[in-house]
């Protein structure tokens, strides 16, 4: 069960967590005359830990039923009734009354209006899956390759809070270098505290903190400063770290620097799949546990996949130390043919201004990419962007680089990962999987963002015993490892000192049909060895440490 405050940046004490059995029923639209079953939240009915285990059929409304308490307090100031995670639209209703609409850019209710001390909760949610107008990531309703089961109905914490009448609604919290900006929209003074007593003014929603004695944050030193900020009579903990990301020319070659030195961004795709929990991980420790594996195999980035995690995965990422390369997630149709068989032989380039033309479509996408910054962007952990992957639902990448820019002028920005390259990028952003990588001059820095796949199917850990999706096979450790190491003394290794920045290899974890994880799906058994792999992240240091010499 997910007991942790699900909101790291805005940490109240006065909370009540609604996970739990909820009463439930799939209807044909009106509202059900009885909840026959039980479902688990924050687990979509898809999963087993939901206790429904079945597949949402499209036409039909899921409607979720509890009953919940408010302590005495919660009477003097306004009720907030949170979720992070809808699959796709929910209405929702308190004490029979229409309280309001949840998606994933509208995640919070005022429900002081409706909600009494003893209470009836009612949310039926609606999940179009077949309609590419709304995000939908790597779901599929037929599953199957590199598309995976969908997820329907409530699959992060559901939760409530009290707040004062005048309260702190958000934080932006953007780190430059040696000091950090803290913003609070809507807010005019107030009070920052860090955990050492130092207190710094709010004025006019603003306040810049600049620490004696800095300490940066890296993966390798993930240090974070704790601080309580009060409006009022209202008190939010939460934490920032220093932190700087940028480009700069090394040698002649553009570099991705952090904090100012050369940093290569060593990575695994992550694509937030669990077996147990589908979109959901199963407990409060399992982001955590993900993250140690990754950098106990040396690496030191998860470019987290055509998926927004709930906020405590970042947290993890950000107390643990690990870089997080951000994707918006696609929404608009995919073509078999046009984004994956035509850009694999090589046809990798063309204008996009006016692909994906659908108005709904398009303003969808620009919604949740703003609500994806919007909910991210204080978590010093991200530090790169990437706007479309591999054409899906691709338009008008320049015009959406501009409009990301404008929202967040501090990180880096992948326009198109993977291919349909040509409008305005901070990087050059091949993909590579069945010819060797030689890295080509570029004014921009050049990130592998997806390389390798390399497949060893486990049948006692796999999810799939008749299916097995990689991009190449092997039958041990050995001959994967071999392999592995192969792949990255003849292609990687010698494309650092040429200016490669960083790479992402496929991946953390097997999905579902694919194989290709350096850990089994259930997370039981590491594909890779820790050893091998922590000598090649050595070595790509090694590299790094040379152009740090060349460079002085």
């Amino acid at each position: 069960m997910l007991n942790a405050y699900p909101r790291p940046h805005m940490r109240r004490d006065n909370w009540i967590n609604l996970n739990g059995p909820w009463d439930f029923a799939v209807s044909d639209g009106p509202a059900p005359a009885a909840y026959p079953e039980t479902i688990t939240v924050p687990y979509c009915m898809e999963s087993p830990l939901s206790g429904i285990g079945r597949a949402h059929e499209e036409h039909t409304v899921m409607w979720y039923r509890r009953a919940f308490a408010l302590p005495e307090g919660y009477q003097h100031g306004r009720v907030l009734l949170h979720c992070g995670g809808v699959d796709q639209e929910a209405r929702v209703y308190i004490n029979g009354l229409d309280a309001g609409f949840w998606d994933f850019a509208h995640d919070t209710l005022d429900i002081t209006a409706y909600a009494r001390s003893e209470n009836e909760i009612v949310i039926a949610v609606q999940d179009h899956l077949s309609s590419p107008v709304i995000p939908y990531g790597k779901q599929s309703l037929r599953r199957g390759g590199m598309w995976y089961t969908p997820v329907s109905g409530i699959w992060q914490t559901v939760w409530i809070e009290c707040v004062p009448e005048y309260y702190i609604q958000e934080i932006g919290i953007t780190p430059r270098g040696d000091r950090v900006e803290i913003s609070t929209p809507g807010i005019g003074s107030g009070t920052v505290t860090l955990s050492d007593g130092t207190s710094f003014r709010l004025d006019e929603g603003k306040a810049v903190i600049a620490p004696q004695n800095p300490v940066y944050w890296t993966p390798e030193n993930p240090h974070l400063y704790d601080f309580d900020l009060t409006v009022g009579k209202d008190t939010v903990h939460s934490y920032f770290a220093l932190r700087a990301i940028d480009i700069r020319p090394v040698n002649g070659i553009p570099r991705l620097c952090l904090n100012g030195k050369p940093y290569f961004f060593h990575g695994l795709l992550d694509q937030g799949y669990w077996p147990e929990g589908i979109y959901t991980p199963p407990d409060d420790g399992a982001y955590a546990r993900d993250i140690q594996a990754a950098k106990a195999l040396g690496f030191n980035t998860l470019r987290m996949h055509v998926k927004v995690e709930a906020e405590s995965f970042y947290y993890a990422c950000d107390q643990l130390g690990i870089v997080v390369f951000q994707d918006m997630v696609n929404n608009g149709p995919y073509s078999f043919l046009r984004d994956t068989a035509l850009p694999t032989i090589g046809f990798q380039r063309r204008k996009d201004q006016k692909k994906h033309p659908n108005a709904a479509q398009r303003a969808k996408f620009l919604e949740y990419m703003e609500a994806t910054v919007q909910r991210l962007r204080s978590h010093p952990c991200i530090v790169y962007w990437t706007i479309f992957n591999e054409g899906w639902g691709q338009f008008d990448s320049t015009g959406m680089y501009e409009k990301l820019r404008a929202l967040d002028p501090t990180r880096i920005i992948d326009s198109a990962s993977g291919w349909f390259r040509g409008g305005k990028t901070d990087v050059e952003s091949p993909h590579v999987y069945f010819h060797p990588f030689r890295i080509k001059k570029s004014p921009l820095p050049v990130v592998l963002s997806e390389f390798g796949g390399y497949a060893w199917k486990i049948p006692a850990h796999s999810f799939n015993q008749d299916k097995s999706y990689g991009y190449k096979q092997f039958t041990d450790r050995e001959s994967l490892m071999s392999g592995i190491e192969a792949l990255y003394r003849s292609q990687i290794l010698p494309a650092v000192q040429k200016g490669l920045c960083g790479c992402i290899y496929t991946q953390l974890t097997d999905i579902e049909d694919e194989t290709n994880g350096l850990i089994t799906y259930d997370r039981a058994f590491i594909k890779a060895d820790e050893g091998r792999m922590q000598a090649l992240a050595q070595e790509m240091l090694g590299q790094l440490h040379t152009i740090w010499r060349l460079n002085d």
